[in-house]
């Protein structure tokens, strides 16, 4: 059954909006490249109608905060199998693409479409857009393909799912739809898979089994001094970053990276998944104190940290075996890396990156 999104207004009384006539298609790439964050927090745009040198014109390529690169395809006038097979092709296009080509594309997409941006390079655009000292020397170790359309049919979903549940491509689709209420017009975005679970773990291209140790990225603007001496690890800013916290439990191993800087840490989880007012911190005398009190404290000065939705912090307390400084992040070609806050990555990448680990950090066990 394709999909279907229907919005009502329920101050008063009950009413059904409009959809738009507003020609949705044909704006959706230009409302991506405005702000992609409308798709996923975790993205930015670096190219726009790209030449792919296979006679075709990728419409958005986006990178996340670990290096990895998105193919945005609208599905615009196209049938199923057209957008399909040209998001496909694009695929094999954007597999081979190197960090020397990336910095050219990103420089092309600059100024024909945001000139306004003057000189800037690739390097200083990631680091600004994701808070990092510079890009990932490991760019590109795995991609996405993401069909965005105004409507879904039925056949383009079975496509997609059958592609991303049977084959492991990394292949989903976004429906994006404009209701209309007097003068005002309101976007609505659904996604056909979870986009979590889709891409949790993008490095998934075999029957490894998980070795039972859990992969997290500390991003962000977050202080990792201040995670390392609290004991904690957290995720906000809306649910594809705090979501995934979840999937912890006491007794858990835990293995935290931060993008851009590498491996600064392995620990043991103690306790759940909490909001950060709710949260509490276990001192050295073995007393737990609410880490809210804690003064000074910056987890809990961004913008939306204390609010109770999907948009505030959570935290999982860890009581951690081994952590070095920001400075001396264990960062090594080959390393497995992920946007997702939590994963349990099953690719054979992962479980090189723990045996190394083990040898970096001295541990035994």
């Amino acid at each position: 059954m394709p999909l279907e999104l229907a919005v009502w207004r329920i101050d008063g009384e009950l009413r059904a909006l409009e959809t738009s006539g507003l020609d949705l298609e044909e704006r959706l790439e230009t409302l991506l490249d405005h702000d992609v964050t409308i798709a996923n927090p975790g993205w930015m745009i670096i190219g726009r109608q790209i030449d792919t040198g296979f006679g075709g014109r990728a419409d958005l390529l986006a990178i996340d905060a670990v290096g990895n690169l998105i193919i945005l395809e609208l599905k615009r006038d196209k049938t199923p199998r057209e957008v399909i097979a040209q998001v496909l092709e694009y695929g094999a296009w954007v597999v081979k693409l190197t960090a020397a080509e990336l910095a050219p594309i990103y420089r092309k997409y600059v100024e024909r479409f945001h000139p306004e941006r003057g000189a800037e390079s690739l390097d200083e655009a990631f680091c600004r857009r994701f808070g990092t000292k510079e890009l990932p020397e490991d760019l590109n170790q795995d991609h996405e393909l993401i069909v965005v359309a105004a409507q879904l049919d039925a056949t383009s979903e079975r496509i997609v799912d059958y592609l991303a549940s049977f084959h492991e491509v990394a292949i989903n689709a976004i429906f994006f739809r404009v209701f209309k209420d007097a003068d005002r017009e309101y976007l609505a975005r659904v996604w056909l898979r979870d986009p979590t679970e889709a891409a949790a773990d993008p490095n998934t291209h075999s029957s490894e089994e998980w070795n039972g140790e859990y992969y997290v990225s500390f991003g962000g603007k977050r202080d990792w001094e201040e995670a390392r001496r609290y004991g904690f690890i957290s995720g906000g800013g809306g649910p594809f970053y705090s979501r995934t916290l979840s999937k912890l439990s006491p007794g858990d191993r835990i293995w935290v990276n931060v993008p851009g800087s590498g491996y600064v840490g392995v620990g043991e989880v103690t306790g759940k998944s909490e909001h950060i007012d709710d949260a509490r911190i276990e001192q050295a005398d073995g007393q737990k104190v609410p880490l809210k009190d804690i003064e000074g404290l910056k987890i809990g000065q961004s913008t939306h940290a204390h609010d109770r939705g999907e948009m505030g912090e959570y935290i999982v307390p860890v009581k951690w075996i081994k952590t070095v400084p920001l400075a001396q992040a264990v960062k090594e070609r080959g390393l497995f890396g992920n946007q997702n806050t939590v994963a349990q990555p099953r690719a054979e990448r992962w479980r090189h990156t723990v045996e190394r680990l083990r040898v970096r950090f001295g541990i035994r066990e």
